[in-house]
């Protein structure tokens, strides 16, 4: 059965408010301890999923959900929409380290290897106490590989190599060894290389600055200390290099200029795990991540140095499941010529304390109550006496937060077949590091203004969600319907008493569908995705009393962005125990919006615009062939019909109103063919 429609075996429905634990037997255990909240909502994606679609990025990877998507075709520009909110408003870690702020807001924030990673979990909405801070739309937990998940029942050593063509147009290369230290421990070092060309669209036409080199290099070393005390040291060195517009997530016209670029990332990630009995296991995470992006029309650098760790406890009875810790996370962002001096710096930390229970009150009724503390601090500097002959502020800014975020919920098992759901969750955020490119922007005008006023107020989302769910006759079905609301939305650009203020409410509300069902060989899966995404801006942003604003991915770069309805449809078929195929269908409703409204309010159009996003049907089909025990081949044929297509999740089509202001067209036909050796 798909894991994208049914995340595990888990009898928990409520967003932000139920959880069970994926398996109860020991060797599940041992690899990992956690609770899965909202599983209405959740989505698993495994290793298998990724592998089958030759996913080159992170647009592949979430090919198969209706309810997440991917905008912009560029990689280095890519970003991911839960519900139609941006990952910034998202809680993403990567085995456990938190990957927080933009470099730069034309470009995405999350950047890996599908070929690493065994597993990722989402969960839609802000959800239990141990998502953690800021987790204002809910969390994506990607775990990468070990050796142990590579390696065959009885063998010490082993390597793959594989190499994979894409049509359109590339190529990539990765080669990992792993093999067991000692009777406990394994180590795993994979590295790949991406060579990528500029790709055609639907049309045939070059989709100018899209093209990129990427190499990565990972290392991961795992295993017992001692028994019941385990541990995972991993590094990974990620580059990419190419030659992007001035604003990547935007079309390059023809003859435009492109700007050589190059994006890095270090993660360094420590995790400890012991299992002392029922009241006793223990969790620890800490790690550091550094980013950089240098490129752009002035060849502007911006770093982002990230440090933190959660530390956590589990404790079991019959009936109950307490879950209690704390996490601490501090950013640090400075920017600046690439050639020069530092100019622009930001810090920001949260250090929260939280408690998560689950008790079996009956047994058809499990209920989920939770608290989370968080407390931030928000501090900015400019380095330099001047900016371009513009006096700097003396002062620099600074923001103090603590906030109480509460959840409750419950899931009640009507009868062997049907399992019901109900969850209220909040989740706060207060003002943490800005973009690298853009930190210095409350000084283009020449005014001394803060970057913040005292009275900026923190972030709160409340989620409110139900659900249904079907489990019978090789049929799995759920129906869930949701609404957050997040109060105090922060942002800037906008009118107020410093560059970043409140500006209003912004609400996600729609419903969601996945079935899934057996049929001797074949899985049949099927989704559906409604969400509407508004602002209610506050009173007196605009000059006109606009009740509530359809958000885009160009007047609110960062929010999210509205999206028509979203259906998949899909199967796969196991032909032999050698043999796979299957076949995906995606089809996305047209919408209109109306758009524009700051510019209309800075005059640089004389009348709102209502920006059509036309609709788009996807045909993908992929198959695997294992020739032996050390062969295997893969075919996959993405956009099989060339479909020329704007991604709703990229930024619209303005063209009419401003010429370069249109995301890029995804790519058109693209034949994957990949051969791997393991040995």
């Amino acid at each position: 059965m798909k894991n994208l429609v049914l995340a595990g075996a888990v009898c928990s429905l409520a967003s932000g408010a139920v959880a069970a634990e994926l398996d109860t037997n020991e060797e599940q255990k041992a690899i990992e301890h956690i609770a899965v909240v909202g599983a209405s909502t959740n989505l698993s994606i495994t290793a298998q999923d990724i592998e089958q679609f030759q996913a080159n990025d992170l647009a592949d990877v979430f090919r198969e959900s209706p309810s997440v998507s991917v905008g912009g075709s560029v990689g280095v520009a890519q970003k991911i929409y839960v519900r139609g909110l941006e990952d910034a408003y998202l809680n993403v870690t990567v085995d456990g380290a938190q990957q927080t702020s933009t470099l730069f807001h034309h470009i995405g924030r999350v950047t890996l290897d599908p070929d690493l990673l065994k597993q990722i979990d989402v969960q839609a909405g802000a959800g239990e106490a141990t998502s953690g801070p800021g987790a204002i739309g809910g969390s994506i937990r990607f775990k990468t590989k070990d050796a142990q998940d590579l390696l065959a029942d009885g063998e010490q050593f082993g390597g793959k190599v594989k190499a994979s063509y894409f049509s359109n147009d590339g190529t990539r290369y990765s080669g990992s060894l792993y093999g067991n230290l000692s009777d406990t421990w394994g180590l795993l070092g994979y590295y790949s290389t991406v060579d990528r060309d500029d790709m055609e669209d639907g049309n045939g036409d070059k989709v100018y600055g899209t093209a990129a080199d990427q190499d990565l290099l990972f290392v991961k070393a795992s295993g017992e200390l001692a028994k019941h005390h385990y541990l995972s040291l991993s590094v990974e060195q990620r580059e990419e290099e190419g030659a992007f517009s001035a604003r990547p997530n935007w079309v390059v016209l023809e003859g435009a200029p492109l700007y050589p670029s190059k994006a890095s990332r270090d993660t360094y990630v420590a995790n400890y795990r012991w299992e002392h009995s029922a009241l006793g296991f223990m969790e620890a995470t800490a790690y550091s991540t550094s980013s950089a992006f240098r490129g752009g029309r002035f060849d502007w650098l911006a770093d982002i140095d990230t440090v933190g760790f959660d530390i956590r406890n589990t404790q079991e009875t019959t009936d109950h499941t307490f879950v209690y810790g704390t996490d601490y996370r501090k950013d640090e962002v400075q920017s600046g010529p690439a050639d020069g001096a530092v100019q622009n710096s930001e810090e920001s930390s949260v250090i929260g304390i939280y408690a998560q229970a689950h008790s079996q009150i009956t047994p058809a009724l499990l209920l989920s109550y939770g608290l989370r503390y968080d407390s931030y601090d928000f501090q900015q500097q400019i380095l330099l006496e001047e900016y371009y002959g513009t006096p700097v502020t003396d002062t620099a800014a600074g923001l103090d937060d603590n906030e109480i975020s509460l959840n409750a919920g419950l899931s009640y098992q009507l009868s062997d077949a049907w399992t019901l759901g109900l969850g209220f969750a909040q989740a706060t955020r207060g003002k943490e590091i800005g973009d690298g490119f853009t930190i210095d922007e409350y000084l283009y005008d020449g005014e001394d203004i803060p970057v913040v006023a005292g009275d900026l107020t923190p972030e709160k989302v409340t989620n409110i969600e139900a659900s249904a769910a079907y489990s019978a006759n090789n049929l799995e079905a759920r129906f869930s319907v949701y609404q957050s609301v997040i109060d105090d939305v922060i942002f800037s650009g906008y009118p107020g008493n410093a560059v970043y203020n409140n500006i209003g409410e912004l609400e996600s509300s729609g419903v969601e569908i996945n079935l899934a069902y057996r049929w001797e060989s074949v899985d049949i899966y099927a989704g559906f995705s409604s969400v509407d995404v508004a602002l209610s801006p506050r009173s007196d942003l605009y000059s006109v009393p606009y009740k509530t604003i359809h958000v885009n991915g160009y007047e609110f770069v960062g929010l999210g962005n509205s999206r028509g309805n979203t259906w998949v449809l899909g199967a796969d078929y196991q032909a032999t125990a050698a043999i796979s195929v299957g076949v995906n269908l995606t089809y996305v409703d047209d919408i209109d919006i109306d758009t524009l409204h700051q510019a209309l309010e800075n005059g640089w159009t004389d009348a709102l615009y209502t920006l059509n996003k036309a609709g788009y049907t996807l045909f993908d089909i992929y198959g695997s062939w294992e020739v032996s025990q050390s062969l295997q081949v893969n075919l996959a044929v993405t956009n099989l019909f060339d479909k020329l297509y704007l991604d709703h999740s990229s930024v619209g089509d303005y063209s009419e109103v401003f010429a370069s202001v249109r995301g890029p067209y995804e790519a058109g036909r693209d034949i994957r063919l990949s051969v791997s050796y393991a040995f």
